[in-house]
């Protein structure tokens, strides 16, 4: 019969020895500890954070933290508590970080305020100027999004892949993009 705690005793010992030798030096190592305690953090951030995409990032960040800081770690101490400490501090920052945003932006608009520009913009002729103007007035993110999406007629995850960003932080670009094109053009025309 297993025994989970004598299971995560052993665990616990396993990833102390090796971040001891990863402090050493010891890639392979460091490798297999940051592998291993994974699903771990997985399950913490997760448990903590509602939106899978933003535990995910989390998650990274505490792996990066963990990196930034492994010179703290004192062999011959239990490494789980100093992990979840990590980890912990990582919710809380994403938790305050949220808040803050949520504080200073508006909510994303429903698609059915997205301009449809595929009537009125042919994709292999040359943009109308008034139009490539507006399109060169927002912020390059939001721009190269808008393009990709509409212009190139890209899926949003193919998009999405060019730019190295997960979909739903281009959706973000383009919403955001779309926002500041119609108040450019809101008492504008094509002339």
């Amino acid at each position: 019969m297993r025994d989970p705690e004598s299971e995560r005793a052993v665990r616990e010992a396993h990833w102390a020895d090796w971040m001891r030798r990863a402090q050493e030096g010891d890639s392979d190592a460091y490798e297999r500890l940051l592998q291993d305690v994974l699903p771990d953090l997985r399950a913490l951030v997760g448990a903590r954070l509602r939106d899978p995409s933003g535990a995910e990032d989390v998650v990274q960040n505490v792996l990066f933290s963990i990196h930034r800081a492994r010179h703290t770690f004192e062999p011959g101490r239990p490494f789980g508590p100093w992990m979840r400490a990590i980890a912990r501090n990582a919710v809380i920052d994403a938790h305050r970080a949220r808040s803050s945003r949520l504080r200073r932006e508006v909510p994303l608009e429903s698609d059915a305020d997205v301009p449809d520009t595929s009537e009125h913009v042919d994709p292999h002729q040359p943009l109308p100027a008034w139009l490539q103007q507006a399109l060169d007035a927002l912020p390059a993110a939001q721009r190269e999004a808008v393009e990709l999406i509409h212009l190139r007629e890209l899926s949003v995850a193919q998009a999405a892949e060019i730019v190295g960003i997960r979909p739903g932080a281009l959706k973000v670009r383009a919403h955001r993009g779309y926002k500041a094109l119609r108040a450019m053009l809101a008492n504008r025309g094509p002339r």
